[in-house]
Parts: structure tokens; sequence; C-alpha cells
């Protein structure tokens, strides 16, 4: 038994992060079918509410706020669209579901939730697990991110038919820049989004992936959290900082844990962006009222 353990272990740690079908260098919208086999579309009787990211062969790390009670959800992997056939897609309902036992629905933190699936799926192109970043990863502002899911396009506008999985390319954002934006970021927090707005995670894609790239493998870095609409100039979106959650991930998955990677940026990885510039000292002058919400 202790032999077949090491042997899951060694499979898990091999494949995590890597993605042979990802050839993307630059952005772009539509995701070809396996370039992020990690990406989950979580169902509920409505049908897709949420993301996640598969991180072992039988769990999937997602939003706390995603879940409201633990029963009638089913996650589906290797799917492409929405509204049109999956060939490479497998189906899962869940045995166990855990929210974060610090998780504020106030002040959003700690969103991050543990979900079980009923049984184990086999790792091909399509469904692969991605890796984690370990305790003490860096991930300095200008780093460059993936942030994938079937979220809405811009505020109150669906993805249109067939909704096949997006990906958008956005920079890491310091906390400090992104507390001048919100106020009450913690260290359990990672920002990432453009000064100019135009590229981010929207209603939908809660729970989902933000990914950056450590030489050639894949390393989970966020888990799409919040926001003050989507995409707005000088507000970036806000996940949940994965490698914040090392000890709480493994304290549930005890045998045949996902594969952690302590991320160190590469400058040839940076956007070259300019600094986010805030609109706080705008906030203090002008009376103006915005909302943030949860991207649900």
């Amino acid at each position: 038994m202790k032999q077949l353990r090491v042997a899951l272990l060694a499979v898990i740690v091999s494949v995590c992060g890597t993605a042979p079908l990802n050839t993307r260098i630059v952005g772009g919208e539509d995701a070809a079918a396996g370039t992020w086999p990690w990406q989950a579309s979580l169902h509920n009787s409505f049908g897709h509410f949420c993301g996640g990211s598969l991180i072992n062969n039988e769990w999937i790390l997602t939003a706390a706020h995603c879940f409201s009670s633990p029963t009638g959800f089913i996650v589906y992997l290797g799917r492409d669209t929405q509204q049109s056939l999956n060939p490479n897609e497998v189906s899962r309902t869940l045995s166990r579901v855990i929210r974060h036992e610090n998780y504020s629905s106030t002040t959003n933190d700690n969103d991050i939730a543990l979900l079980q699936l009923s049984s184990s799926v086999e790792f091909n192109n399509f469904i692969r697990p991605c890796c984690l970043a370990a305790d003490g990863s860096v991930f300095p502002g200008g780093t460059s991110c993936w942030v994938t899911g079937w979220g809405d396009i811009r505020s109150g506008v669906s993805l249109p038919s067939p909704q096949r999985l997006q990906e958008v390319n956005v920079p890491i954002v310091t906390n400090s820049d992104c507390s001048n934006s919100y106020g009450g970021i913690t260290d359990n927090m990672i920002c990432a989004g453009l000064t100019e707005g135009g590229k981010d995670s929207c209603q939908g894609d809660s729970g989902g992936p933000l990914v950056s790239k450590n030489d050639s493998i894949w390393v989970l870095a966020g888990v799409v959290s919040f926001g003050n609409g989507c995409a707005e100039p000088n507000f970036p979106g806000v996940y949940a900082r994965v490698s914040q959650y090392q000890s709480w991930i493994n304290s549930f998955i005890a045998t045949n844990r996902p594969g952690f990677v302590s991320f160190q940026a590469d400058s040839s990885l940076t956007t070259g962006a300019a600094p986010f510039v805030s609109m706080s000292l705008l906030l203090t002058v002008l009376p103006v009222i915005f909302s943030v919400f949860v991207l649900s």
C-alpha cells in the first residue's frame, strides 16, 4: 500500500501543470480544446455557475462563495463548450464540499473551497491537474498570468453560443496597489488586471484558475474571487492566493496529495505593462459610489 501511495504521488507531480495541447504565447479569446486541461465547470440545476481547477485525480479547488449547500452539483472536466458536444469530457457528482472555515462573505477573505469527486478521473491530454503555488511563492507585479472560464464577456452580457471556454492574459498587480483601489486586500488575496481595464474575469468565472508558467510548468496562483464590475479601469480582479493554503489543502488530502511548486518569477514572463495606477486619490475628492460584488 505504501508503494502504491508513493507511485500515485509521483504520477501527480510528474503530470501536474503540464498541458501538451497548450501552444498559447500571447492573448486570445477562444481557448482550443485541451489548452487548459485542469479547468472544471461546476453545474447546478440551472447549468454552469462557477469554475474550478483539478488538483489531483479526485479533488477540485474552487471558491467558497460558490457554495451555500453541499448537494445537487455536477462537475465536468475536459469540457470545451457549454452548448455543443464535448467528446473529451467526463462528469462526476460530489461526495464532499469543504468551504474554508474562516471564509467571510463580508470581506471575501479565505474565499477558497475543496470539492471531492464521487470517483477519481483518469488523466489524458484533455484532463490533468494543475500544480499549485507552494507556501512562500512570490508573484511580483507585472507577472504574466492567464485566467480562464465560461463567464460573462462583460457585465450582464453572457458568453455567446456555443459558449466556448475563454482565456485572457493579465498581469499581477501588487497588493499595495490593489489596496489603493479596494481597501481590505489581505495577504490571502492576489490581484491581476490592467490599469486601462478591458481584460478580467467576470460573473460565472468564480472559482476558476489564475495560472502562470514557471519554466515549463503551469502553476495555480489564484482562484477567481471578486471585483468591482468586470474589467473596469483601475479595478483589477481579486483572487484567493493559493500559496497561503498549502497546509489547509494538505490537511484534507492526506494521500495522493497535489503537486506544490515554489513559484519563482522569470523576468521573461512579465508583461512589461505600465505600473498599475489607482483611482484612490480621485475617490477621496469625488463623491463616487461603487459596489464591490462577488463574481458568481
